[in-house]
Formats: C-alpha cells, sequence, structure tokens
C-alpha cells in the first residue's frame, strides 16, 4: 500500500521526522553516547565498592564531584557557545568525556578515580545544545524536537545497563570501559557533520559583556531560574532512591529493579513524542505540567502496591521524570535573546543543576526517616509545580 494518506501516517509514526539533518546527526550522536555511558554508569557504584573496595562515603564524594563538575561548566559552556562556533563546543563536550572511562579502566583505588569523575561531569553540551537546537529547529514543532532529542538518550540507556552486565560478568570491566570510550568517541565523531553555528555578531553587544548576576535582572530570567531549580531539585530528591525503596519495601531484586529500569527510559522515550506534541499543539508549559503529574501518579502507585506488573505501568509513566530538562530547556529556550543565547540559558541550568546537587542529600535524610516521605513531599512537590506551570508565569 502505497497511497498518500498511508505515507503521511508513516512519516508521523517516525518520531524522528520532526528532524532536520543537523538534529537527526545530534540524535544518533545522543543515542550512541548514552548507550556507551549506560553500559558502565549502572555498574559504577558496584564496582568502586566492590573491586576498588570505597566506602558509601568515597563513593558518594565521587559523586558529588561529577554533579560539581557539571554545574561549574555550565556558565563556562555558554559563554563560549555565544563566543566560538556551537558545533565545536559540543564535539569538545564528547571529547572530555573519551578518557574518563580509560581512567576508571586503570584505576586501582578511588583517589585515582577522581580525574576520571571531574572529566565525566564536564558538561559542555548542556547549553550549547540547547542553544543549538532552539536555533536550528521549527519553531511551531521545538517541544517535541527537544522531547525527541531527549528520547535518544533514553533510547541508549534502554538495553546497554544489561549489555553492560553481561560484558563484566563474562570478561570483566575493563573490556566495558573500552567499548563506552569508543562510543563516546564515536558520538563526538558524529557530530562533525552537521553544520557550524555561530551566535549572531551584531545585536546589543552591552547586554553581551554583561556579567551572568546583572544578566538575572533581564526580563524574568531570576524568576524562571528559580522554577527551574525548583523542578530539578524535585526530580533529584526522589529519583536516586527509586531503586533502594523497591529493594527495601518490596523486597525486589537486581533483575527486577534493572527491568523497571529500563520500562522507564522506555517510558520517556515514548512519552517525549507525546508531550512534545501537546507542547506544540497547546503550550510548552502545559507538556510540563502534564509530566509532573504523571510523575506524582506514578509515585503513588509506587507506594501503594508492590504488584510488580502494575508497577511496570507506573514505571512506563514515571519515565516522564526524565523530561523534566529537555521541557524546561524548551520553555527557556525561545525566551533567550538571540546573540547571548547559550549564555542566558546557561543561568537556569546552571541553578538547576546545583539544587539536583543537594536534592539527593535532602532526599536522602527524609528517607532515613522514613522511606515513604521522600515520594510523599515529591508527589505534592509536582502537583503544585504542575499548576505553577499552568499559570503562564514564563510569559513576556
Amino acid at each position: 500500500m502505497s497511497t498518500p494518506a498511508y505515507k503521511k501516517l508513516t512519516r508521523s509514526i517516525s518520531f524522528v521526522a520532526v528532524l532536520n539533518r543537523d538534529l537527526k546527526l545530534i540524535f544518533t550522536s545522543n543515542m550512541v553516547g548514552a548507550f556507551g555511558d549506560g553500559l558502565f554508569a549502572y555498574l559504577l557504584p558496584y564496582y568502586m565498592k566492590e573491586t576498588l573496595k570505597a566506602s558509601p562515603v568515597e563513593i558518594g564524594i565521587l559523586y558529588a564531584l561529577v554533579s560539581l563538575a557539571a554545574a561549574s561548566t555550565l556558565l563556562i559552556a555558554g559563554t563560549l557557545a555565544d563566543k566560538y562556533d556551537r558545533k565545536k563546543i559540543m564535539i569538545a563536550g564528547w571529547i572530555a568525556w573519551v578518557p574518563a572511562p580509560l581512567i576508571f579502566a586503570f584505576a586501582e583505588n578511588w583517589i585515582q578515580m577522581l580525574p576520571g569523575m571531574i572529566l565525566w561531569g564536564v558538561w559542555l553540551g548542556g547549553p550549547t545544545g540547547t542553544a543549538y537546537i532552539v536555533t536550528a529547529a521549527d519553531k511551531n514543532k521545538l517541544t517535541l524536537t527537544f522531547t525527541v532529542i531527549s528520547a535518544s538518550w533514553s533510547l541508549g540507556y534502554i538495553f546497554s545497563p544489561a549489555l553492560g552486565g553481561y560484558m563484566a560478568g563474562t570478561v570483566g570491566m575493563r573490556p566495558v570501559f573500552y567499548a563506552s570510550l569508543i562510543l563516546y568517541a564515536l558520538a563526538g565523531i558524529i557530530l562533525v557533520f552537521i553544520s557550524s553555528q555561530h551566535a549572531p555578531t551584531s545585536g546589543q553587544e552591552a547586554l553581551r559583556r554583561e556579567p551572568s548576576t546583572k544578566l538575572l535582572k533581564t526580563g524574568n530570567l531570576a524568576m524562571i531560574s528559580v522554577f527551574f531549580a525548583i523542578v530539578m531539585f524535585t526530580l533529584m530528591m526522589f529519583r536516586p532512591l527509586v531503586p533502594q525503596f523497591l529493594a527495601d519495601a518490596h523486597h525486589f531484586g537486581d533483575i527486577e529493579i534493572g527491568v523497571l529500569g529500563s520500562i522507564a527510559f522506555l517510558g520517556s522515550a515514548v512519552l517525549g513524542v507525546f508531550l512534545g506534541k501537546i507542547g506544540d499543539k497547546w503550550r510548552k508549559e502545559y507538556a510540563l505540567a502534564t509530566s509532573m503529574i504523571l510523575c506524582s501518579l506514578s509515585l503513588a502507585v509506587m507506594l501503594l502496591t508492590g504488584n510488580f506488573y502494575v508497577l511496570a505501568v507506573a514505571f512506563l509513566l514515571a519515565g516522564s521524570s526524565y523530561l523534566g530538562w529537555s521541557l524546561m530547556n524548551a520553555i527557556i529556550g525561545p525566551l533567550a535573546p538571540e546573540h547571548i543565547r547559550a549564555r542566558w540559558i546557561s543561568i537556569p541550568q546552571t541553578i538547576g543543576m546545583f539544587a539536583s546537587v543537594l536534592a539527593p542529600y535532602v532526599g536522602g535524610i527524609l528517607y532515613n526517616i522514613s522511606p515513604t516521605y521522600p515520594f510523599i513531599i515529591a508527589i505534592f512537590a509536582c502537583c503544585i509545580i504542575a499548576a505553577v506551570a499552568c499559570a503562564r508565569i514564563f510569559e513576556k
């Protein structure tokens, strides 16, 4: 069957159809890099504990360094992306990750992991990629573009943890790290073929030279930054605790927890298309609100039942929690002045990232009081975020 209606339906089913050539290459790069990341990321804490004999405190220090490195590099990335070719900054982001798995492979103790964890935290692609996408995308399909590109990460993570675990069990962790290194490099090589993109050289030069603290006074950037921080704090307060809760409250093992994690990533990819269409047809804020409501619903189900099959559906909905970053970027990206877009975007991203550094500690304190507390608070917080998003607070 090859009727025009059939062809149109086929195009609509292909969720990457919304992307142009450059954005398809970014999608592919992210998926390849995420697959490489997923090979070892799920196993890394276990590797640190069992092979390197790191204590929980030492493991916490290593992961805190990753988050701090990410938060510290966002503003730098935004400044560089407005001054130089955004394509090159994104490639540099992958180059920074390439040595990390090699360092992990040869580390003999947790101290030797430090430089690798810092490099793993470097995040030059955050504001740079957001600015590139906003400029390159079809403005009428911007939300869908962001959620589809976000889905590329989820697709990369669906199967790679299982493959990484299998490889680690059969040939050891070093080949896993080597494979990740190769995939990181391949992700960067793919970006060589996208078009160059520069911020306009003309425009408000005085504003371009303003320090980031003064930029917070322009438009509603301060309010957006606070809201971004609240969203990220809420999501990161409960997300790292989900596997522990499944083990403690429902007595699930590694296999069940891993399967539910894969289902959540699958849900992120599927729901990304759905939420993207909501954002483009109505408002981007409505897509964020829907994401938060679905997240709230999934957490409520997790608290109420330990039935694996019911939880599988709930975790499919929980995939919406992985879309918070991309949906916020879809909202703030078009608000940024083009000539300082990357740096403007990097401000709420940085504030949001610092909030996400603190959130797991708060969640851990609440969990020690009662395992249900972080999730109950997150349920109500997600509902409040959804209500605030629908209030159109971002309109100029």
